[in-house]
């Protein structure tokens, strides 16, 4: 099986992940998405987190009738500051006989020289990247020094040619906790079921 490994932080999480995922089901031939929660983003360290088990009760709400998605809380299980290539190692204990594929977006993309381990990374898994239409342009990481070493020229160029094309959907978790915060409608951003488990457990009121 083809699954994709699709993380963030999702706090919480909006109409804008749940499009990217499926986008990448689709024209990335993925049979299954697992969407992974971090416990602690290596980048978001000190920002301030809903609860691990709200953002998984949201996420769980979110993918619920998606016979494709599942939601995955090894990072969480883990605790500490979630490392891609830890989470690598755990999921493909779980799926021994699967081929994984690493989601990334244009950000996440061009940091991956930076991250913990990235040549195991690079090693281990393939990589999918996503573009948004109209904000984003991957070919110019072609240029890229640092992934062109890591990857190595052609996979990277291989990468690019392939990357999954998503609408642009103007879209932020953070927008979404400063409307809460506000007293303002997220109606439309986010599923009805995770607006009204927001407004039930009054999440992100302090924001």
């Amino acid at each position: 099986m083809r699954i994709g490994i699709f993380g963030g932080s999702f706090n919480p999480v909006h109409i804008g992940h749940l499009i990217a995922a499926e986008c990448c089901r689709e024209q990335g031939r993925l049979e299954r998405v697992i969407l992974v929660p971090a416990a602690i983003p290596p980048h978001k360290q000190g920002h301030e987190l809903a609860d691990a088990s709200h953002r998984v009760a949201m996420l769980n709400l979110a993918v619920g009738g998606h016979g494709a998605f599942a939601v995955s809380t090894v990072e969480i299980d883990r605790g500490g500051v979630s490392y891609t290539v830890d989470t690598l190692d755990a999921l493909a204990r779980q799926h021994p006989h699967d081929e994984l594929v690493l989601v990334l977006g244009p950000d996440a993309l061009a940091q991956l020289p930076t991250w913990r381990k990235p040549q195991t990374i690079a090693e281990r898994c393939e990589v999918l990247a996503v573009e948004r239409e109209s904000l984003d342009d991957l070919a110019t990481l072609a240029r890229d020094a640092g992934l062109a070493s890591l990857l190595g020229r052609e996979r990277l160029e291989k990468i690019i040619a392939a990357r999954v094309r998503m609408p642009a959907i103007g879209i932020r978790a953070s927008d979404l906790r400063a409307a809460t915060a506000a007293g303002r409608s997220i109606r439309y951003r986010t599923p009805r079921a995770v607006e009204a488990y927001i407004a039930t457990h009054s999440l992100y009121r302090g924001v």
